[in-house]
């Protein structure tokens, strides 16, 4: 019953098959390697954009933080929503690799912007010319870090007005397979046709063993991509394992059908959660995350039965009430089975 993160999930056999099958004889590196051309005229055709830039990375933090910095100049800022991954959970990375872009936080409910914020805080930025910092990128996280996902109008709405302000958009998708399917849409509908310039296009957290896509729409930002990410030290010498498991991920839809397993798995815990009765969600649920608050004597029964989830906050203060109310967060990934929710359910 292990409900930590969908990082915490094994690599899927045919992702590690396709590595294996990759660590045969010699072959260039650095992404000069024949896989890697297959990846990017295979994500291309997925994503309707022919022209579009393909790049791997090992680490979401690096496909973010890389792909902002090439849309965002030092002395402009990054608009996202105050609880975005790349707020709350990079260190500092996406100022640090853009040379000290400030971020410049967009409240809104459930860790979604809402356009009225956006736009206020677009138009507020850089009124004072000189003086102030610029506008610079938006970047929307989706799945968000709540577990509730931007629908394509939501999203399109903000765009547009990045858009108007002059504002590129990269979209935050290492939950990008999560968000598509619980969106019913396609790869284009949830980027370039949205309005989103750039996309990290997550593999770690559904099922890969660490790769993560950065997909420019317009190819005249690759260069100055390709140098930064040297630059940074994140262009791998043997990075035929990262085309590797890029490869097997595309295979036969397996990335979509990981991603569904994870979204089914996490609509059944949140519908088991809602019949118990003994939990109070903290958000919405729309893919494979949910935020809850449990008894402390429940909470108690499950770790007494080696269940692993985080507390949300990670310390909260408690009077040891058996009927106290302490939130946590659970996330189902694409290895998660009936069997497991039902095993969790139980203890309630």
């Amino acid at each position: 019953m292990f409900f930590t993160s969908d990082n915490a999930a094994p690599a899927h056999p045919a992702i590690m098959d396709a590595m294996l099958s990759a660590n045969t004889g010699y072959t260039s590196g650095y992404g000069a390697e024949d896989a890697m051309t297959s990846v990017q005229q295979s994500i291309r055709d997925l994503f309707e954009a022919p022209n579009a830039a393909v790049f791997l990375v090992s680490t979401g933090t690096a496909a973010n933080a890389l792909a902002l910095a090439t849309i965002t100049k030092p002395w402009e800022t990054i608009f996202c929503h105050r609880n975005a991954h790349i707020e709350e959970d990079e260190c500092g990375a996406p100022e640090f690799y853009a040379n000290g872009a400030k971020l410049t936080l967009v409240d809104g409910p459930d860790a979604m912007m809402t356009p009225e914020n956006l736009q206020s805080a677009i138009e507020y930025t850089g009124r004072l010319g000189v003086h102030n910092v610029q506008r610079g990128s938006l970047s929307i996280t989706n799945v968000t870090e709540v577990g509730t996902v931007y629908s394509l109008e939501q999203i399109r709405a903000l765009t547009k007005i990045a858009d108007t302000g002059g504002v590129k958009t990269h979209l935050d998708g290492a939950r990008f397979a999560n968000a598509m399917v619980a969106l019913d849409c396609t790869p284009a509908e949830l980027t370039w046709k949205s309005g989103i310039d750039c996309v990290s296009f997550g593999g770690t957290k559904n099922g890969c063993l660490g790769v993560e896509a950065v997909i420019f729409f317009d190819p005249d930002l690759a260069w100055e991509f390709e140098l930064r990410r040297k630059r940074g030290g994140h262009l791998l010498s043997k990075h035929r394992m990262l085309s590797a498991q890029m490869q097997g991920y595309l295979a036969d839809d397996l990335w979509i059908d990981l991603a569904k397993q994870a979204n089914t798995m996490g609509q059944k815990l949140a519908t088991g959660l809602a019949n118990t009765r003994n939990a109070e969600f903290m958000h919405p649920s729309h893919a494979n995350m949910i935020f809850a608050s449990l008894p402390r004597a429940i909470h108690d029964k499950l770790a007494a039965q080696g269940s692993k989830y985080y507390f949300w906050p990670a310390d909260p203060a408690s009077t040891g009430d058996a009927n106290e109310m302490l939130s946590a967060r659970l996330v189902c990934n694409w290895s998660t089975t009936d069997k497991l929710i039902d095993q969790f359910l139980d203890n309630f």
